[in-house]
């Protein structure tokens, strides 16, 4: 290279070096202003100066960097230890520098290449010694499920199972919601052969404008989140568009699919366009029936619920108005978008019992959040369950309105029918982050499990999980049953509920008080900050004995980025946050750190529990979310938030259910969004999510590992990028089988995995066409195990998108259908 072209090289370098120090020491600068770490105006500062001297200088200017590259990895260790991902973000940037300042055209002094760079390669390999040593670091915690509790798993489970072994009637395939499959065909020894032996595309795709929820009216949520039920030989599901398809269960071929046609208004105003399943009834045999013996019921996006044959896939006439029921009687006025259902209704002990999402945020005079339960055969109402009404339990005439504004239950029920009783999981009264109009009724049933008795919708207990919430952490599955040895060697029937948090309750589910040995403390938290309007509760609920997934407080040093700049915009942005820890309250005109967060730790797809071997399996994920209450007044006067009293259709320049919650009826405005910097990168580094299985005996951890990979989860939302073990997010739940097998989809990097349950160990993965985040399933067809998931994808997220139902066998073989 000419003299002239090493000039202009080294300028450029000399450049782009000062360009990176004053932004590293100004930001620097205000992060120390702030209370932050001293550590940014420092490397800015030697940055400029090496930028200044490498030029006139070289070897001065090269040293200089040496320098500030050992300085780095020393306060580096002492910040993180031998944590790769703490350690990479801090010493990348630095040592990507350094390797350019290795090039012999940069910064020459005319003595040797070795003479001139030495310090400066001594400098690197120290830094890359030290990353290269932390990549034997584990972030996992190893164990392995005792053998003897490994061989318990031949009983009945702890609800009386009453399906048959090979079937899967229920989301959590039992009415108590275990996802436990009693199947053994596929095991530890034997899943390494397992193979497609079907897929099937149902045919409703994403559509333009539905995706990601980006902003105020810029799009739908997308998801392809259904757990298929299996009923005899034939496989129910329903699809984002409400379709219900019936399947072959040994081929996956369609056997009908039927469009219920839902309102285009309503369709286009739901931000999330979703439906995790289907319900099944088998009617009682009667004189003269003909059709609808067995029927399948599935939520209609436009606020009805349908019951079909599940031979024909035609509506029943008997059922409602020509099959279908409108939910939107009994609550009022309902604008479009306000009230659906994601969820599949529990039907047990002939009754037809659902709730259904409220638009989260938008004002203090939505639809009631009542739970209503029918008859599955005429579509009446039989009883709602309304906290607002004395009594509680009633049948509104057609003209009276269910009370508006009240706790809702939106995920997935559970039941104990020997017991007669059903288990919601409640919400908050709407809006989420002010309570300031809240009554007594709504903090006395939000967040809370509730059991109501299944004929009649009675109260029998509450078990609430957040007093007053203001951070949404609403109860988003029903709990799962299990029955637990006693002090007295007796069997305990308890339930775990887990929540948002990454707390597990374990309750006696007869009565709803803590099982003995499961204690709960009231524990002090955050106070400072509330909304002069509002209130906070001075203490929270928190098992005592049962380990917790809920991640550690966030600390500066947890900040987190692509680069060096970013992790410290990132550090700026948590000194500038109100965050006094969990539950810190949301502040007035000041942003705050929510975390852990309303997407959860455990989110809408609950845990898993083998109730033979005690074990109970959930996976979380990991990201901060930020808050800031704003007064509307002066956004009304000032035009840019139009005014609403509920009457007529909300205002087309409405929020969406996460970046802007207008509040409606209330004081405030909230600005809400997952806490990223600038280049979309996380401010929490990793880890992201796990996979953990807990001992409901000993009440100890057995395993947790990371789960899933950096594959498809770039910069800027691209799908592309090293797999990098970090742990990803993950949307879907885990099933359990009789063989010692653990299946998860829910990453964001489209695999379906399966794992040892003595150890969580991957023992087999399969790279999915679309985002599997829905939870998987397993049945028995002409003497074949399978194992399906839905892989469509999932817009929040931002996985691939699909209409994919995959089942796998041993080898790929099939069953047969029996005729």
């Amino acid at each position: 290279m000419s003299l002239s072209a090493q000039r202009l090289l080294s300028l450029i370098t000399s450049v782009l070096l000062a360009l990176v120090g004053l932004f590293l020491f100004l930001g620097g600068a205000y992060l120390l202003f702030l209370g932050g770490s001293w550590f940014y105006v420092l490397v800015g500062g030697v940055m400029l100066a090496s930028a200044a001297t490498g030029l006139r200088k070289p070897l001065l200017g090269l040293r200089l960097f040496a320098g500030l590259l050992i300085v780095t990895t020393l306060w580096s260790l002492f910040e993180v230890g031998f944590d790769i991902w703490g350690l990479e973000v801090r010493l990348l940037t630095l040592v990507g520098i350094g390797c350019w300042m290795l090039l012999p055209w940069v910064w020459r002094t005319g003595r040797t290449w070795l003479e001139d760079k030495r310090e400066i390669l001594a400098s690197i390999a120290v830094a890359v010694v030290v990353l290269v040593a932390s990549c034997f670091g584990s972030y996992s915690i190893n164990g392995t499920v005792p053998a003897d509790r490994m061989a318990a798993a031949g009983a009945p489970d702890a609800t009386g199972d009453s399906v048959p072994v090979g079937d899967w009637n229920f989301y959590g395939r039992t009415a108590g919601g275990d996802r436990y499959s009693p199947l053994a065909q596929i095991n530890t020894n034997n899943v390494g052969h397992l193979k497609r032996a079907w897929m099937t595309r149902t045919g409703d795709v994403q559509l333009a404008g539905e995706g990601a929820v980006a902003g105020p009216d810029q799009g739908h949520e997308f998801n392809l989140e259904v757990t298929p039920i299996k009923v005899d030989d034939t496989l129910y599901m329903c699809t984002p568009h409400n379709w219900v398809v019936a399947m072959d269960a040994a081929t996956g071929k369609v056997k009908w699919t039927f469009d219920p046609h839902p309102d285009k208004k309503d369709m286009a105003a739901n931000v999330y366009l979703s439906c995790r399943g289907v319900s099944v009834y088998k009617a009682p045999e009667a004189e003269g029936r003909t059709a609808c013996k067995t029927r399948i019921l599935s939520p209609v996006a436009d606020v009805r619920l349908v019951a079909l044959d599940a031979e024909t896939g035609k509506p029943c006439e008997d059922f409602g108005e020509h099959g279908y029921i409108s939910l939107r009687q009994y609550l009022g006025h309902v604008p479009a978008g306000f009230h659906f259902v994601t969820s599949p209704p529990l039907v047990v002990k002939d009754r037809v019992v659902l709730g259904g999402w409220i638009f989260d945020n938008q004002a203090n005079f939505e639809p009631s959040g009542a739970v209503r339960a029918f008859d599955p055969i005429t579509g009446e109402l039989v009883w709602a369950w309304d906290a607002g009404h004395n009594p509680e339990n009633w049948k509104p005439k057609p003209d009276e309105e269910l009370t508006r504004d009240t706790p809702n239950a939106w995920g997935v029920y559970t039941a104990d029918p020997d017991l007669g009783l059903l288990y919601i999981p409640t919400g908050n009264s709407p809006p989420d982050n002010w309570g300031g109009s809240r009554r007594p009724f709504d903090d006395a049933t939000s967040s809370a499990t509730i059991a109501l008795d299944i004929e009649t919708g009675e109260r029998r207990w509450t078990y609430q999980t957040v007093h007053h919430d203001l951070w949404d952490m609403d109860i988003p599955s029903g709990p799962s049953m299990v029955d637990l040895p006693g002090p007295n060697g007796e069997n305990i029937p308890a339930l775990v509920q887990g929540t948002k948090r990454g707390e597990f309750f374990v309750l006696d589910r007869r009565t709803g008080k803590p099982v003995p040995g499961y204690p709960v403390e009231e524990r002090k938290v955050p106070t400072a900050g509330v909304a002069s309007d509002d209130h906070v509760s001075p203490t929270q609920p928190y098992p005592a004995a049962m380990p917790s997934l809920t991640p550690p407080d966030l600390k500066e040093n947890d900040m987190w980025g692509a680069t060096l700049l970013d992790q410290m915009i990132c550090r700026i942005q948590f000194r500038q946050s109100a965050y006094d820890g969990q539950f810190t309250p949301p502040h007035v005109g000041k942003t705050t750190i929510v975390y852990p967060a309303f997407y959860g730790v455990v989110d809408w797809q609950g845990a898993t529990v083998d109730p033979q071997r005690k074990l109970l399996i959930a996976n979380a994920s990991y990201l901060p979310f930020r808050i800031r209450l704003e007064h509307r007044q002066g956004l009304e006067k000032a035009g840019m938030l139009a005014k609403w009293d509920g009457k007529g259709e909300e205002p087309a320049a409405k929020g969406d259910a996460l970046s802007v919650s207008p509040d409606y009826g209330t004081p405030y405005i909230a600005y809400t969004s997952p806490w990223l910097n600038p280049l979309q990168i996380p401010c929490k580094g990793p880890i992201w999510g796990t996979l953990t299985a807990i001992d409901l005996v000993t009440k100890k951890i057995v395993w947790q590992h990371p789960v899933g990979t950096t594959r498809d989860t770039g910069p800027f939302r691209t799908h592309n990028n090293i797999p990098l073990p970090t742990g990803m997010y993950n949307i879907g739940g885990s099933i359990v089988t009789k063989g010692g097998v653990v299946f998860m989809g829910a990453t964001a990097d489209d695999y379906l995995r399966a794992f040892d349950l003595a150890t969580g160990k991957v023992i087999w993965s399969d790279r999915l066409p679309a985002g599997g985040q829905a939870t998987p399933m397993s049945y028995e067809m002409g003497g074949k195990q399978y194992v399906l998931i839905a892989a469509g994808g999932h817009g929040g997220l931002g996985t691939r998108s699909g209409d994919y139902i995959i089942a796998y066998t041993i080898d790929g073989t099939q069953g047969t259908t029996a005729h």
